[in-house]
């Protein structure tokens, strides 16, 4: 219960002074607001946060809405441990579900799954494959299954990682946990940039193009007639993808990737046929071809089956390469389709004299300043492919951009008369990942810092006011409002922000004796903008910034190089015309085969899921460090507006939720018990 009785006459004169400096001017007004911030502060500091007074109107999940046999399922549980277990329990199978589709890495899933369970004493197991997903709930007596594509979508995992987090921690209730799940689904609180561009089409064509373009010069040797090329092949594979899943039927679905090869190939092979001098097939199908690749997923690999999860991580590093292959075999049919008739040069011929025409030493890659300008246009159409918010480009830029710089730079330093190791590559990958990994370690921790000074603000959660947290503040709402005009901002935060001071006069006037209202009233709008602002108030995921940088520093065109380098293999029997024959012995044309290229393969994808982990290893224990000063030297006053142990709940939250997993070897309730001789407890 609230106690009204405490410091009434202070709480009535802040009341009473909010109302009279409504008609006042000059100074009696800044004195007014003087005291009546004083009586603000001093009700915060009495009272819990915003959404402890606000009578939120009850509304319950729709469990009609759920599938049939989740239907099934939740009755029987709602009968045996009552309606909130079996909701729990829904609202578990629909998080790992989403965020599955979202970022596909099951460790990660696992993890949070993880803590509802042990949150809320759930009797329930899973098994996270590549596509397949199985559920168990009360020890297996019931099991469901489900097959889930996957799609990376940068902003759901922010968003469902919010909305399961702030159910944890008792922020939000189960219903509008679940309610704000099936919104999030509608678009309701989502940037119009994923609504309208990233999500749907025809606004993602415009992504196609730009990727294809830039990862052909800036990765593959490219030049910008290449470029060019690529980005007619890019707009061409949107729009057969576009057809394809709209509405091609299931059998043309699973053609898709060879259709899209195939097209690339043709389109390619064309420019080529009028001007062979001139293009570089390799960098046009590679750049073109970068998205389908799913190069995060050979990383991914290399992390399950380090993690123990072999099942999986060598599912899924088999399943990449044969798309991969069936990608590679597809734009080998398109050259087909092209050179096989009237053209002086066959495909095979044709395949080894475009190499001629792809090398890296080019102006505008050798030049700093150029080669960043293209990586980062790079950038933005990554972050587009993964539904990035534009209004928070910035923070994938800055992680994609110190990722690939430590990389190249050490790469470069470590060259030798213009040639790398393979310990070299391994090393230079190692420390780009380490270093994408604390960039947005480090990144994620400014804004939250800065965020959790507003939102506190915003929610009144802060019991003090600090100069610096003011500065943050207004920081951060000015840039809200910017946003929000220039057409890249949410609504919702907008209105959060303009309904700041209606809110704090409505709970002076409800913790007054001398004021009649008895609960804060907001409309559905509100009531649904506020719980927004609640789920948003949670940390910000590491991981829905750093998978884009994860996804440029991974080597699917590596793999797609060994694939031609099978299907077009350097054998001079097999070169037809005496022209490109003389042209290769000439120019003593080298080209790696395909045992190289596999061993390649292996060094970078194992090294740079090796650097994700010393980087997560790294900054978690710096975050330890960090917790362990703001313990003993009281560092965390001077930027948090909390007491000691919002402080302290804060950070461990904060750590918990940045590693990569939480791994045990074995999980034996035996050998973990701490009776156990092995003594595996944590």
């Amino acid at each position: 219960m609230i106690d009204d009785t405490k410091d009434t006459s202070t709480m009535e004169e802040g009341v009473n002074r909010v109302k009279f400096s409504e008609g006042n001017d000059g100074k009696g007004e800044d004195s007014d607001k003087t005291f009546s911030r004083r009586s603000f502060g001093l009700m915060k500091s009495q009272y819990q946060s915003v959404r402890h007074d606000i009578s939120f109107k009850s509304k319950k999940f729709e469990t009609k809405t759920l599938p049939m046999d989740v239907q099934r399922v939740y009755k029987q549980l709602k009968e045996d441990h009552g309606e909130e277990y079996a909701l729990i329990w829904v609202f578990s199978m629909r998080t790992a579900v989403e965020l599955h589709r979202g970022w596909h890495m099951p460790l990660l899933t696992s993890k949070i799954l993880q803590q509802i369970k042990d949150k809320f004493k759930m009797r329930m197991t899973w098994n996270l494959g590549m596509v397949k997903l199985i559920f168990r709930v009360e020890d297996g007596e019931f099991e469901l299954q489900r097959k889930i594509p996957f799609d990376y979508d940068s902003e759901y995992q922010d968003l469902f990682t919010k909305v399961a987090t702030a159910f944890v921690n008792e922020n939000i209730d189960i219903h509008q946990a679940l309610i704000f799940q099936t919104e999030i689904k509608k678009g309701l609180h989502t940037a119009k940039s994923g609504r309208y561009i990233m999500r749907s089409y025809p606004g993602r064509l415009f992504i196609y193009p730009l990727q294809a373009a830039s990862c052909a010069l800036i990765f593959f040797d490219g030049g910008f007639s290449d470029a060019g090329v690529a980005a007619i092949c890019g707009f061409t594979a949107g729009l057969i993808e576009w057809a394809i899943d709209s509405s091609a039927p299931g059998d043309l679905k699973i053609l898709k990737d060879v259709i899209v090869g195939t097209f690339t190939g043709i389109i390619a092979s064309i420019a080529f046929r009028f001007d062979g001098d001139f293009f570089c097939l390799k960098s046009i199908f590679m750049g073109t071809l970068y998205w389908f690749f799913y190069g995060t997923a050979f990383v991914a690999g290399i992390l399950e089956i380090v993690s123990g999860e072999i099942e999986t991580g060598v599912t899924r590093f088999v399943a990449v390469t044969i798309k991969t292959f069936v990608l590679s075999l597809g734009a080998a049919f398109g050259m087909a389709v092209v050179f096989t008739f009237g053209y002086e040069y066959n495909t095979i011929d044709a395949w080894y004299l475009q190499g001629l025409n792809c090398t890296s030493d080019r102006d505008f890659i050798n030049n700093d300043l150029y080669r960043i300008i293209i990586y980062i246009v790079c950038s933005f159409a990554v972050l587009g492919q993964y539904r990035f918010p534009i209004v928070n480009w910035w923070r994938g830029v800055l992680v994609q951009v110190a990722g690939y710089v430590v990389q190249y730079k050490v790469q470069v330093g470590l060259e030798q008369d213009g040639v790398n190791s393979n310990l070299d590559t391994a090393i230079s990958n190692i420390l780009g990942a380490v270093a994408a990994v604390a960039a947005s370690e480090i990144l994620a921790s400014v804004v939250d810092g800065m965020l959790n000074l507003y939102n506190r603000r915003i929610l009144h959660r802060n019991n003090e006011v600090t100069k610096i947290g003011t500065f943050f503040y207004k920081i951060t709402a000015f840039l809200v409002r910017a946003s929000y005009y220039l057409g890249f901002g949410k609504e919702a935060d907008l209105r959060v922000l303009n309904m700041k001071s209606d809110m704090r006069n409505q709970r002076l006037e409800l913790h007054s004796n001398t004021h009649d209202r008895s609960e804060i009233t907001v409309t559905a709008e509100q009531q649904r903008d506020i719980q927004e602002a609640i789920v948003s108030a949670e940390p910000l995921s590491t991981w829905s910034i750093l998978m884009p940088a994860v996804y440029q520093l991974v080597p699917g065109s590596h793999i797609a190089n060994l694939w031609f380098s099978t299907i077009f293999p350097y054998r001079k029997d097999l070169i037809t015309n005496e022209k490109a024959l003389a042209i290769i012995n000439k120019d003593d044309y080298a080209v790696s085969d395909s045992g190289s290229v596999f061993e390649l393969l292996m060094i970078i994808s194992t090294s740079l899921a090796l650097g994700l982990l010393f980087g997560f290893a790294l900054m978690n224990n710096l975050s330890d460090m960090i917790l362990y000063l703001r313990r003993i030297c009281g560092l965390g006053k001077i930027l948090h507006e909390g007491d000691d142990q919002d402080r302290d709940q804060e950070l461990n939250n904060h750590g918990y939720r940045k590693q990569l997993m939480s791994l045990h070897t074995d999980d034996d309730p035996t050998d973990c018990s701490e009776s156990s001789v092995r003594n595996l407890a944590d």
